[in-house]
């Protein structure tokens, strides 16, 4: 490993490569793991770029964090990326944080530069990219509605206030959660987040709702395995005029994005996310270019559409 740029062990592009003594190894950590799309996408971009690398899933325990991330170093593992419930609770062992994690306080990118482990978050960067690349959707142009208040309506919300949203709201079930995410939106992006009831019959929600020109879900609600339960809009919200943006990717079409396709507003999943994210952190890994038609292709194949 050089500084985290790969260019020894390159083979033909396109060419599935063995496992051998050269390879180099980069990985996703999360509890549990097996759902992640991240290694189709990442072993199809190794192989596009002709490198001898492979990217595996690993799952350990809470108990056992600590030398999970200490086993990165030992092992030489180039690069990491860190899923749910991780994103915050590996940052106290590694040895550096970037800019991007502590603003966002999360971790979803390690990269190792010789033995040191450097926290990095690609999370919001890449939502602002899907935004902007794949929707042609410019935070500036209207308010957005956040559903929920955990750690991706965080990413999504400081990414937001950063790209020049000119007004935010938030609506989570448990109303001191979301007070405490709009406050550290509030010290870390000088921009106050209204705080609203999850109540659909509530005026200030539908008021805001309304002039929103952008509604993200970031509640599990829909994912397989999930239940639907209720939605805290009005009807007719998500609508005509109104991008619905659902970080659930699996399944592709959700009913967040079938309400919200059924009442005339343009729709997208958190494929969008997945890939610009993972386009980032691989370029952090090995500083060249990412191959982003072979991601996006290796991710709709595997959510089959």
């Amino acid at each position: 490993m050089d500084d985290g740029k790969l260019i020894t062990g390159q083979v033909n592009k396109g060419v599935t490569v063995a496992i051998d003594g050269r390879t180099i190894v980069f990985c996703i950590i999360g509890h549990p793991v097996a759902q992640s799309y991240s290694p189709v996408m990442q072993n199809a971009a190794l192989r596009g770029m002709g490198l001898n690398g492979v990217y595996v899933p690993f799952s350990p325990s809470p108990e056992n964090l600590a030398e999970a991330v200490a086993g990165l170093r030992a092992m030489g593992i180039a690069g990491a990326n860190v899923t749910v419930p991780y994103k915050e609770a590996v940052m106290p062992y590694l040895d550096e944080l970037s800019e991007t994690a502590l603003f966002y306080g999360a971790v979803n990118t390690i990269v190792n530069r010789q033995g040191r482990l450097v926290g990095h978050n690609t999370d919001g960067p890449g939502f602002i990219r899907a935004l902007q690349e794949n929707q042609g959707f410019d935070p500036s142009r209207g308010p957005a509605l956040i559903l929920g208040a955990g750690g991706a309506a965080r990413a999504v919300l400081l990414a937001l206030a950063q790209a020049g949203c000119p007004e935010l709201a938030l609506v989570n079930r448990h109303r001191d959660r979301a007070r405490a995410l709009a406050e550290a939106v509030r010290v870390k992006a000088g921009l106050r987040a209204r705080v609203l009831e999850w109540n659909a019959g509530d005026r200030s929600l539908a008021d805001f709702a309304r002039q929103a020109a952008l509604v993200v879900n970031t509640t599990p609600l829909g994912m397989s395995g999930h239940s639907v339960g209720d939605w805290p809009l009005p009807g007719g919200i998500p609508g005509s005029g109104q991008l619905a943006y659902d970080l659930v990717y699996n399944p592709p079409v959700t009913p967040f994005i079938t309400r919200a396709a059924g009442n005339g507003a343009a729709v997208a999943n958190g494929l969008g996310m997945l890939l610009h994210q993972g386009v980032l952190a691989l370029e952090a890994w090995t500083g060249l270019p990412a191959p982003l038609v072979i991601m996006r292709q290796a991710l709709q194949r595997q959510a089959g559409i």
